[in-house]
């Protein structure tokens, strides 16, 4: 019996998606619930289990085709399963170890990316993942090896070489929206400076309770959601929208904290960020974190936002202009934390400096606002007491 497997339903705001990687080949045998196929939208990458046991008995969309919702991709011969098990069955003994070591090869979404972008065979990592998996740094461990070893892969003397690769589906909506931004908004970008000494004694203080108690890490981005919902709060129309000629304003603040991934850059939102608790903030993001690494995020988890928050510091980036996140109308850049020597009550002393900054659209958000929001931000973080007590 014949079963195609079909392209799953695809969120409204997604037309198609490119067909990514194939994890089987016609004749290889499948389970039913295995990934058989990669596919990338713009947004996310989408993996295709098996409806059922079988063989795979026929490719109909090769690797790169665009394909839509309902698309058959392949077609699974159902009663070879039962075939494939006898025959596995019948083998002698002494392939037994070939046929586990085939079967270990499972690897991740993001380890079959860069095994794909590079050529490697999959099959020839070594997983050290839970139960074998092959993960992302195996696959670019074994690449480093590979690079490593023979002087015969260098190029010659004088040679300008060049690499020419499409764009992934996502790099390319990143850039196309990112276009969209500059020519469609009125953005500008205002900047403060922030005295981390405060929060920075309360993490080293708390960090190793904290985790004992919550099961999670305590890092600076919670601080930053919590002042950002309370600055919110006291300027709405940072929190606001524009559709046409109107102006929406949000009664909720669903924050989107960016994550960036092999792929590109990715904006899972914090739902009602004003119910969470910092530990439920920080498990969110390490959570968000996980699935954006792995390819596994949905559109559900990628998709509205009130406002958004991006940390170039972790990169080591001193300061810079964030862009905006359509359709919100304004983003905090947070950065690196540099010891600098500033003036307190005429002394110049060292401190934990971080410098931020807010992108807005000026149709909707005028100076003042912005000066104030990142006022309210530089306040709450340099006297984090504030944030408990709200005021």
């Amino acid at each position: 019996m014949a079963i195609e497997v079909k392209v799953p339903l695809l969120p409204e705001s997604v037309s198609d998606a490119t067909v990514s990687t194939w994890h089987k080949k016609v004749g290889d045998s499948i389970s039913q619930g295995e990934n058989i196929v990669d596919l990338e939208t713009d947004k996310v990458m989408l993996e295709v289990p098996a409806p059922i046991d079988g063989v795979l008995k026929e490719i109909l969309k090769q690797t790169g085709s665009t394909v839509h919702s309902e698309a058959v991709l392949a077609v699974i011969d159902a009663a070879g399963a039962k075939a494939a098990v006898k025959a596995t069955e019948e083998k002698p003994q002494a392939q037994q170890p070939k046929a586990e070591a085939a079967a270990s090869t499972s690897a991740g979404p993001a380890a079959r990316r860069v095994a794909a972008e590079h050529d490697v065979d999959i099959s020839r990592v070594s997983g050290t993942g839970k139960g074998g998996r092959v993960t992302k740094e195996n696959v670019m461990s074994f690449i480093g090896d590979k690079t490593a070893a023979p002087a015969s892969v260098s190029l010659p003397t004088g040679a300008r070489p060049e690499k020419r690769v499409p764009m992934t589906r996502i790099r390319a909506r990143i850039a196309e929206r990112l276009l969209e931004v500059t020519q469609n908004t009125a953005m500008l970008t205002t900047f403060n400076e922030i005295n981390m000494q405060h929060v920075i004694d309360i993490r080293n203080r708390y960090k190793e309770k904290f985790e004992k108690v919550h099961k999670v890490r305590l890092g600076f981005m919670s601080f930053f959601v919590k002042a950002c919902v309370e600055a919110l709060k006291r300027s709405p129309v940072v929190n606001a929208s524009l559709d046409g000629n109107d102006i929406v304003y949000h009664g909720y603040y669903d924050i989107g904290v960016a994550v960036s991934t092999e792929r590109g850059l990715v904006v899972p939102v914090l739902r009602d960020t004003d119910k969470m608790s910092m530990a439920e903030i920080e498990a969110k993001i390490a959570e968000y974190a996980e699935k954006a690494r792995s390819g596994k995020l949905s559109m559900e988890e990628m998709q509205g936002g009130t406002f958004s928050i991006t940390n170039g510091g972790v990169f080591g980036s001193l300061m810079a202009t964030p862009l905006l996140n359509s359709p919100q109308c304004a983003i905090l850049g947070m950065h690196k934390i540099q010891e600098r020597p500033v003036a307190e009550n005429g002394q110049i002393v060292i401190r934990p400096m971080m410098y931020v900054a807010l992108s807005y659209d000026h149709r909707l958000i005028d100076g003042k606002e912005s000066v104030t929001f990142l006022a309210t931000i530089k306040e709450l973080l340099e006297d984090p007491t504030r944030l408990i007590l709200e005021v």
